[in-house]
């Protein structure tokens, strides 16, 4: 059952591999012409050798002059061969880069539209093996495909040609035995696709490991981690080793099993052929070159054979590529989204439900009613859906039940992008690009002035970090700002938030990364920044929203508590004991 559904899933990849293929015809119609006039000129020099060996053949009997003609002809003849050969690989290439081209752009778009659980549940390293690694392995067999299998065919139908023209019995003799070279190279290939496809994945894992490792390596140096690191490499790095030794040994058998078949075909065509000298039907040229069609016709088999091996890998590597491009895409916006304009900010949760697992509930029947302008702390220990709430807000996770409507539009019916400019987040993980400071600050805003920039910047408390670099604003970072502190890139994403000030903020955890004293000023550029808008904020640090209009006290997914700080502690509920419990040093 198992070897159909494979059988099935290399049939429907190979489909999916010759659509991207059929877009560029006109460049295989150009190769395979180019492959025929190769081939019939490299056939051709076969003839003309039996000719000149001919020439030379009689005793006393040497036709100079023939075989001068003869020469000059192979010459002319291996220029044309060279030419076309040339030719084709150059249309091979553009087949095989332009096809690798559109699948990687295309696996690019897709990761930009997947839905986050799908990031959320595989590891980073793993995507990036199946858009680089497994699309570098696929090119590879893909190019040798083109390269290989087109003049493999031509040469072998030319060499039946030819052969059937000198000798109808002897070629009788070679189109006997081809069909158990076809054979083994078949058996053999039908094997390996599985090897192939396991050696991926585990090349996949692999991936995805060395770059956890390496993105946190400091993590790894702290507690001393190496040792167990290097196990656990090793033990994936065994598993590869054997499964590519296995997909390896198993591919290299069709080369030699071919070759043995193609000699007996070549050793039937020497006996055949030599009889038949003797009788006087064939002459020692034209057997000369039999010997060599022969040879020609069997070497095809031993390539294709190897293509097909090839193929295996590739096709293999294709299928998690097309896994990965035929992944669900987020939920479109409706035909009839709308586009926000000039919004006030009011924003209302009503009966939602979600859960991460449909097997255990999380969220249920959470109602939140934010006026305009209002800030709303959203508080509570860890996991208990602080978090949740700002994805589900951003329609960063769509929710199972329940509607969310900012000024009385339901979420679904407005247009992603419209959604999620008009929210402006800075978060406790913060993240920038490669490139300029400036190019990370006008993400948001791309129009935006020199003087607005420094404006920004200045009330984020980064402007003279940003002086301090060799180039300012043209300072040039990596995406995870190696130069810079964690503080300062997270007074960075802050400017960015601050230079396009939309109508809501999202403020997850915004100052975790800052000292005290950066902090403190930071909170008053917040507090301007807030003025007239909508404000979530998400705060362990209970000190910090003190002044907010509403906290959301959170517990396992629910509103146990809600209130100003004054009115909370006065309960003396959760909320008293979690503010209290951050000045309870008696442990």
């Amino acid at each position: 059952m198992d070897k159909v559904i494979e059988l099935k899933n290399q049939k429907t990849t190979l489909i999916k591999v010759l659509i991207y293929v059929k877009k560029y015809w006109i460049y295989i119609f150009l190769s395979i012409i180019s492959a025929g006039i190769s081939v019939a000129s490299s056939l051709y020099i076969l003839t003309l050798i039996g000719k000149a060996i001919d020439c030379i053949a009689g005793v006393n009997n040497v036709d100079i002059n023939g075989l001068t003609s003869v020469l000059i002809s192979i010459g002319i003849f291996i220029g044309t061969t060279a030419i076309f050969q040339w030719i084709m690989n150059v249309y091979n290439n553009r087949i095989v880069y332009n096809v690798i081209s559109d699948i990687r752009k295309e696996a690019f778009e897709k990761i930009e539209t997947l839905p986050l659980k799908y990031v959320d549940s595989h590891s980073y390293g793993e995507i990036v093996s199946r858009v680089i690694a497994d699309v570098d392995q696929f090119a590879d067999g893909l190019l040798m495909g083109f390269t290989q299998f087109f003049t493999g065919v031509i040469t072998i139908l030319g060499t039946l040609i030819f052969m059937f023209k000198e000798s109808v019995p002897i070629a009788f003799v070679v189109v006997c035995l081809t069909p158990i070279s076809i054979f083994a190279a078949s058996f053999i290939a039908k094997k390996t696709y599985s090897m192939f496809k396991l050696q991926s994945e585990i090349r996949g894992e692999q991936t995805a490991f060395i770059d956890e490792m390496i993105g946190n390596q400091k993590v790894v140096q702290a507690f001393s981690h190496e040792a167990e690191s290097s196990k656990d490499f090793e033990e994936i790095n065994l598993r590869l080793e054997k499964a590519s030794l296995n997909a390896v040994f198993f591919s290299s058998i069709t080369n030699p099993s071919t070759r043995f078949i193609n000699g007996l075909v070549y050793t039937g065509v020497g006996i055949f052929g030599a009889l038949s000298v003797i009788n006087g039907n064939l002459t020692v040229g034209v057997l000369t070159s039999f010997l060599n069609y022969a040879n020609q016709y069997t070497k095809p088999f031993n390539e294709i054979s190897g293509v097909v091996t090839e193929l295996q890998n590739s096709l293999a590597c294709a299928q998690r590529i097309f896994e990965l491009i035929e992944e669900k895409s987020e939920v479109p916006d409706s035909p009839d989204a709308k586009e926000l304009n000039n919004i006030k900010g009011e924003v209302v949760l009503k009966h939602v439900d979600f859960s991460y697992n449909p097997n255990k509930k999380f969220i249920e029947d959470l109602n939140i009613s934010v006026k305009p302008g209002q800030r709303i702390a959203i508080v509570g220990p860890t996991g208990c859906g602080k978090t949740t709430i700002i994805n589900l807000l951003m329609r960063f996770y769509e929710v199972d039940n329940g509607c969310i409507s900012i000024d009385g539009h339901d979420i679904y019916e407005i247009k992603r992008k419209s959604l999620r400019t008009n929210y402006g987040m800075v978060l406790q993980d913060t993240w920038l690009k490669s490139g300029t400071i400036r190019d990370n600050l006008i993400m948001g805003k791309p129009d935006a002035t020199e003087e607005e920039i420094i404006n920004a910047a200045k009330l984020a408390h980064v402007h003279n970090v940003i002086k301090r670099m060799p180039q300012g604003y043209d300072a040039i970072i990596s995406d995870d700002g190696e130069s810079l502190s964690q503080g300062e890139k997270q007074l960075l994403c802050i400017a960015r938030v601050m230079l396009c000030l939309p109508p809501i903020l999202i403020l997850d955890e915004a100052t975790s990364s800052i000292d005290t004293r950066t902090e403190i000023k930071i909170q008053r550029a917040f507090e301007t920044m807030m003025k007239g808008r909508t404000s979530f904020i998400i705060a362990h640090r209970l000190s910090t929203i003190k002044d907010a209009d509403l906290i959301l006290v959170m517990r396992d997914g629910k509103i146990i508590e809600q209130g100003t700080h004054n009115g909370l502690l006065e309960k003396k509920g959760f909320y008293y004991d979690l503010y209290n419990s951050q000045f309870d040093y008696s442990s």
